[in-house]
């Protein structure tokens, strides 16, 4: 364990990001993986998931998460079945 106050605060601090960026992440997983499944049994509210999934997509990306080419091409998969 680290001796210096500093040092205990940042791993606190690492210990908080790293709840708060698994949690998104997960979130941002389940929503990708709900957009595919409304889009592949073509439900009614499947535009209404990929909206959800792409508003999550660019928070994360936003937030440096994911890199933002990731999120271009997660982006681009949904609307190219979405689309297609």
């Amino acid at each position: 364990m680290a001796n210096i106050k500093s040092a205990k605060k940042r791993v606190k601090v690492n210990a908080t990001k790293a709840a708060n960026n698994k949690a998104a992440n997960s979130a941002l997983k389940t929503a990708i993986k709900k957009a595919n499944a409304a889009i592949e049994a073509n439900a009614d509210d499947k535009d209404a998931a990929v909206k959800n999934a792409v508003k999550l997509i660019d928070k994360a990306a936003s937030s440096n998460l994911i890199h933002k080419n990731t999120a271009a091409r997660k982006k681009s998969n949904l609307a190219k079945k979405v689309n297609g």
